[in-house]
């Protein structure tokens, strides 16, 4: 009988007749993971139990996915859902446990929207229904296998260059698109004709900052993805020494500001409150986060500055992100510290890390790196960038700075190249065992009950490890969104500090509503004693108390 069709009576029975089962005379029902309040344990540091670990998959020009390849293929879905699924394998290799997929690259859609058009990096034409729902196909197979989806939007980008400079051309655009019937919603920057112009709805103008914010809503409300992420472009960044025609929009909605930079600033401030917001009246577990530019301000500019010489996020697309921080309007922030570790003036990885470690501290925002495989393996961007191990002593200084809570690599494709092996390094050296998403506590929690593992049977292909679980909430507990399994060798009565770090983390799968839950360990020694915990893991990630062991032989 299925876990989820027992009484509360018949279940609380079933787990302990299961309790009984799998727990020899005179043991003691295992514990969760200690409590650091209590217990001193020695954790691996290269074994963290949280840290977030992603890959970006970008759709802008079929950058990562899905290739131009695809799009000219006869089954064309069935060719991009086969490239998507590549992708994942390799998430799931380097023990990934979360996606940033762009699904909005240029006020477009890659799903079935009623406020914007069809994504031209679909079929190749702008506005074409590709004859499916992508969006609903890349959140599930990410939940398949326990990614978090998280859902990358470009807010104000409309469309991108074009040869002799007709991408601002309003004309390209697809039939209806919004931008056609509001063309004073936007600005060509460079100017039309200018080599590298482009289209951007204009920040300064109230109403489409509502527009662009209920767009992306839309998917928030009908897809269940784990995160809304912004990337770094606001206003446009500078091109020579054109500037943005917004001085009638500044005169009309100027909102009492008097210098327009801040002005400026204030509107996108405005942007990233009130998605956040919105965002949390809709469904309050979905995180949000933003990836900017590297560097916000220098110190020989504002005393709260970096250690840097480089362009200024704050001043050239007037993201003012320090403040998005220090007022907890996003969750998590992903800097883009796209530098190498060395004596570079403009920008030096290890002075950026320490400078946006103390920005976040005292605060709910936590901190992955954006860190730059693209750059790997490529002459092009210098000498220091031919060094196989660049990116593994990234990941080795943010071990220095706890407020580090993981790296978002640039990007897939980059990523897969594994430019001097230097992908194979740092996944050896920093990611060899699976990691769970750090909790956010100021998200909705539930409180869940340990699982009871009713089997752990040997088969060809490994060990299968059967639990139940109480399903459909049980007094105050809630359903679990997936499971946590660790593996201890030999015989253990107590999990003790075995599951304060990732040593034992075998692990995770999403769970399955309506169905016995179960996981095959395909690693398993054939005739090795093991012992296994299993953990019930809410929405928000936060872990359950351990099952009692289950003993294999």
């Amino acid at each position: 009988m299925k876990a989820t069709r027992l009484g509360a009576a018949g279940l609380a029975t079933a787990l302990l007749g299961a309790l009984v089962a799998a727990t020899p005379a005179g043991a003691a029902p295992a514990d969760a993971a200690p409590d650091p309040a209590t217990t001193t344990c020695v954790t691996d540091p290269a074994a963290p139990k949280r840290q977030f670990r992603a890959m970006w998959i970008a759709s802008v020009t079929n950058i990562d996915w899905p290739s131009k390849g695809s799009q000219a293929a006869p089954d064309r879905i069935a060719a991009q859902q086969a490239e998507y699924r590549e992708l994942l394998d390799l998430a799931e290799r380097l023990n990934h446990n979360a996606v940033v997929v762009q699904v909005r690259p240029t006020a477009d859609a890659f799903w079935p929207s009623p406020y914007e058009p069809w994504s031209e990096y679909l079929t190749g034409v702008r506005g074409e229904d590709p004859g499916w729902d992508p969006l609903a196909f890349l959140v599930d197979e990410a939940h398949r296998r326990d990614l978090e989806f998280h859902a990358w939007f470009n807010p104000y980008r409309v469309s991108m260059p074009a040869p002799g400079g007709a991408g601002a051309d309003l004309d390209l655009l697809a039939p209806g698109h919004p931008a056609r019937e509001h063309p004073d919603w936007t600005f060509a920057y460079p100017p039309a004709g200018v080599a590298g112009s482009r289209l951007y709805y204009n920040p300064g103008i109230p109403e489409v900052r509502e527009f662009v914010q209920t767009a992306m809503l839309d998917a928030v409300r009908r897809y269940d993805i784990d995160a809304v992420h912004f990337d770094d472009y606001f206003y446009p960044y500078p091109s020579g020494t054109h500037q943005v025609p917004d001085d009638a929009t500044f005169a009309q909605y100027h909102r009492g500001f008097t210098d327009k930079a801040d002005w400026r600033r204030d509107n996108i401030n405005l942007l990233i409150q009130e998605m956040g917001t919105r965002i949390k009246a809709v469904k309050p577990w979905v995180k949000f986060g933003v990836s900017p530019f590297g560097i916000w301000r220098n110190a020989s500019v504002d005393p709260l500055g970096s250690d840097t010489t480089g362009s200024q996020s704050y001043d050239i697309i007037s993201a003012d992100t320090r403040k998005w921080i220090k007022q907890e309007w996003i969750d998590y922030v992903v800097p883009q510290l796209y530098w190498y570790i060395g004596q570079y003036p403009a920008a030096d990885y290890a002075r950026l890390v320490p400078w946006w470690a103390e920005q976040v501290r005292g605060t709910r925002v936590q901190l992955y790196i954006g860190q730059a495989d693209y750059k790997s393996g490529d002459p092009a961007y210098g000498s220091y960038w031919m060094n196989p191990r660049e990116l593994s002593d990234h990941l080795t200084l943010n071990r220095s700075h706890p407020e580090v809570l993981g790296n978002v690599h640039f990007s897939a494709v980059q990523v897969r190249a594994n430019r001097l092996g230097a992908t194979d390094i740092y996944a050896a050296e920093h990611y060899s065992r699976p990691a769970l998403v750090p909790t956010m506590p100021h998200l909705p929690a539930k409180r869940l009950l340990a699982p009871v593992v009713t089997a752990g049977e040997r088969n060809a292909e490994g060990v299968r490890l059967r639990w139940l679980h109480p399903a459909g909430g049980v007094g105050p507990f809630g359903t679990a969104t997936s499971y946590a399994v660790y593996r201890l060798d030999g015989t253990s009565a107590s999990a003790g500090c075995a599951l304060a770090d990732a040593t034992y983390l075998v692990g995770t799968v999403r769970a399955t509503p309506g169905a016995d839950q179960s996981w095959l360990d395909t690693t398993a020694a054939p005739g090795k004693r093991y012992t296994y915990f299993v953990t019930a893991l809410d929405r928000g990630v936060n872990e359950s108390p351990a099952s009692p062991p289950r003993f294999v032989r």
